[in-house]
């Protein structure tokens, strides 16, 4: 029996690590090369299934578009299923937007994998993975439920396992549309290939994120950004398409985190900053399985 609602489910934010534009494909997607980690900085969504087949979104904060990713990836994966039924999706936003935290694809992923437990459709991940590359090029990375090695538009996903780290994330108010970066004459477009085995011999600083650039460009307040975090750590960068701007720390003890909380809390009122730690993998990784069988606790988050 299907429950009836599932309560307080996670989405996580991500980081890119690296960021690189490898080249252009004929459609005018670019090809990429990043490595991306979890973080513990996470959206909270309630679903409330219905059966009247409505779809419908509350926003407990800022209000969000009406055609959002999470009513995207509702509509998508019920018009795949064809199931009559419908849902109420609360949504309590932490992640702030135009930052590169992947904030709204996590979402949707989240939205994908509750759905497909609480309308009782048990696709395995592959499904799923297919459905949220429709929606956006990072929806399926949050599916695959572990950090990962990404390349081409997103789609292509080799998992990783990475040391547990601490970031300073910092976001000024600035958001950067995304088009406006890679629409950009001098965003690199050809930057060589590397391997995930370069990236593993050092992670921390590898490579760059070939975005930053242009984004410094269209806001002075991330290369203000990229500064500030430079005080904390080495290899401060952007995260995404920005605007914001992360840094491994390079002393997580609780004196280091309390002094440099103390120097965030000088910044203006329109800025966000959070100290994250890395996740090992996905909150939801076991809601849904390539076996199309759940693994874990089955229980997850319901009433």
């Amino acid at each position: 029996m299907c429950p009836q609602a599932f309560l307080d489910v996670p989405a996580p934010a991500k980081l890119n690590l690296f960021l690189h534009v490898t080249g252009r494909r004929p459609d005018g997607y670019h090809l990429l090369q990043s490595a991306f980690t979890l973080i513990d900085w996470c959206d909270t969504l309630h679903f409330e299934r219905n059966a009247s087949g409505r779809l419908h979104r509350i926003d407990l904060g800022p209000p969000l578009p009406d055609e959002d990713l999470c009513i995207k990836a509702a509509r998508r994966l019920r018009e795949f299923s064809g199931t009559p039924q419908g849902v109420d999706i609360t949504i309590e936003k932490h992640i702030p937007s135009g930052a590169g935290l992947g904030g709204g694809s996590s979402d949707a992923a989240s939205t994908l994998i509750a759905l497909n437990r609480l309308w009782g459709l048990h696709y395995p991940r592959k499904v799923l993975l297919d459905l949220a590359l429709e929606l956006g090029a990072d929806v399926p990375f949050f599916v695959g439920g572990h950090n990962a090695w990404v390349e081409g538009i997103g789609e292509i996903l080799s998992p990783l396992t990475l040391p547990t780290s601490t970031f300073v994330v910092l976001k000024p108010p600035a958001s950067i549309p995304t088009a406006a970066i890679f629409s950009n004459p001098l965003l690199p477009r050809n930057t060589k290939t590397t391997t995930i085995a370069a990236f593993l011999e050092q992670p921390t600083g590898f490579g760059s994120n070939d975005l930053q650039a242009c984004a410094e460009q269209h806001s002075p307040e991330v290369s203000q950004a990229i500064r500030l975090l430079s005080s904390f750590g080495s290899f401060a960068r952007m995260s995404g398409s920005g605007s914001a701007v992360f840094v491994q720390i390079k002393d997580p003890s609780q004196e280091a985190l309390e002094a440099q909380k103390q120097l965030l809390v000088t910044l203006p009122s329109d800025w966000t900053h959070r100290v994250c730690q890395s996740l090992v993998a996905h909150p939801l990784r076991h809601w849904v399985d390539d076996n199309n069988k759940f693994q874990g606790n089955l229980s997850g988050f319901p009433v």
